[in-house]
């Protein structure tokens, strides 16, 4: 069921453009916070799937929909010791979707919100936003 329910927030995603906007959504990075994944959707089509880490316990990784802020090939965390967070796509606050080097740690819960990748999948989605742009690009966070 909660796939179900999951596929039709997408499927609503690229269908409506979020937001009331009339241009659908070329790209969606769905992340399942139960399933710790992430779905990359191109044009209606699943072109990827893989294992995310979303916030540990007492840290949070917000639901909702959005359009990503702003784009960097390498960004350090000023709040957390300078850590290295390659090619970030921050989409809500100080909340991005990044690389990281604690795959072993992938496919459980271990951020302090943000959604971490193996680096080269984050490679790939930072050069798909790039391609499609930000304004063509949704993040979707479901439960």
């Amino acid at each position: 069921m909660r796939n179900l329910i999951g596929g039709a927030v997408v499927a609503a995603a690229i269908m409506l453009g979020f937001g009331g906007t009339s241009v659908a959504a070329t790209l969606v990075a769905k992340v399942d916070v139960s399933s710790q994944t992430m779905t990359v959707v191109h044009r209606g089509r699943v072109i990827h799937r893989w294992k995310v880490s979303t916030a540990r316990r007492g840290y949070v990784t917000p639901r909702g929909q959005w359009r990503p802020k702003r784009m960097h090939r390498m960004w350090h965390s000023r709040k957390y010791d300078m850590s290295p967070m390659p090619y970030s796509i921050f989409y809500h606050r100080g909340y991005a979707i990044h690389g990281t080097n604690a795959v072993s740690r992938l496919g459980s819960p271990a951020s302090h919100g943000c959604v971490r990748l193996h680096t080269s999948n984050a490679a790939r989605l930072y050069s798909l936003v790039k391609q499609v742009g930000p304004g063509n690009t949704r993040v979707v966070v479901v439960d």
